[in-house]
């Protein structure tokens, strides 16, 4: 008996060990995904153009690879209107445009996990269980303008992804907030560190350990900077606070936190403070 116990731990340790490496090569693949090579409607161009300003910055050549990512998106995500929103394609394209901003040099499948997109006319107060066993359903008392859930699901206030568009260089874009929580937890733990390149994860989370305890004192003592003080709730909340800076205030977020600008240059594979202003 004492010998079958052994095997069967050892059976969970290489499952869990194979599980693990499955989500890494997930995102870290030997060759770039496979693209679409149709034509893109014209129409998505002046969208991207007008709507979404943070694609203003990319080149040519990104803008064309943003486009390409957005049709992978529409093609594999399910998205459902909430609250009696009717989804538009315009809406798509928005929203997908920014996601895919955040994936625009990533290697591997364009959010894997993810299944659907729910979006809500405005704030919205989401359900959630009551205390185990009780069948209850309680109400969250405060609304919330976006959410990603552990099993596919990102939801988005419609009116606050408008607002977080419109202004590009302010750090706060709940799009680029709840799709950092997506990648964030493709390896199926929602702590800070998403999938990282073999030998990265102890800088990586020595870096992220120390600026999350910077923003906490910073938080604590209302000293402002790049980093909005939402990230010092966990380090979830930290990568996608810091991830918004990280394209929408670059300048300032390299100038301020060094080392934290280069551990998501170097996840991310863009520099957009080097990049021209729109």
């Amino acid at each position: 008996m004492e010998g079958l116990a052994v095997l069967g731990a050892a059976f969970v340790l290489i499952v869990v060990s194979y599980l693990g490496l499955s989500a890494v090569l997930r995102r870290i693949p030997v060759t770039s995904p496979r693209l679409p090579t149709g034509p893109i409607p014209d129409s998505w161009y002046g969208v991207v153009e007008h709507d979404v300003p943070l694609a203003r910055w990319l080149s040519a050549e990104e803008r064309e690879r943003l486009l390409r990512l957005v049709q992978v998106f529409l093609t594999e995500k399910h998205f459902e209107g909430c609250g009696g929103l009717t989804v538009t394609e315009e809406m798509k394209i928005r929203i997908a445009a920014e996601a895919c901003l955040l994936v625009l040099n990533l290697e591997g499948p364009c959010y894997p996990t993810l299944r659907t997109v729910l979006v809500y006319p405005h704030g919205f107060v989401p359900k959630f269980a009551g205390s185990p066993g009780t069948g209850e359903i309680a109400r969250s008392p405060v609304p919330l303008i976006g959410e990603s859930w552990g099993d596919g699901v990102v939801v988005i206030s419609w009116d606050d992804a408008v607002r977080g568009a419109r202004n590009p260089v302010d750090g706060d874009n709940v799009v680029l907030h709840e799709f950092a929580h997506q990648l964030d937890a493709e390896d199926g733990a929602a702590d800070g560190a998403p999938i990282l390149p073999p030998g990265a994860l102890r800088t990586w989370g020595g870096v992220l350990s120390e600026e999350y305890e910077r923003l906490r004192r910073d938080a604590a003592d209302d000293r402002r900077s790049a980093l909005d003080d939402y990230g010092a709730t966990n380090k979830a909340e930290f990568f996608a606070v810091a991830t918004e800076a990280f394209f929408e205030k670059p300048v300032q977020l390299e100038r301020e936190h060094p080392a934290l600008y280069t551990q998501l240059r170097q996840f991310y594979r863009q520099d957009p403070a080097r990049r021209a202003a729109p």
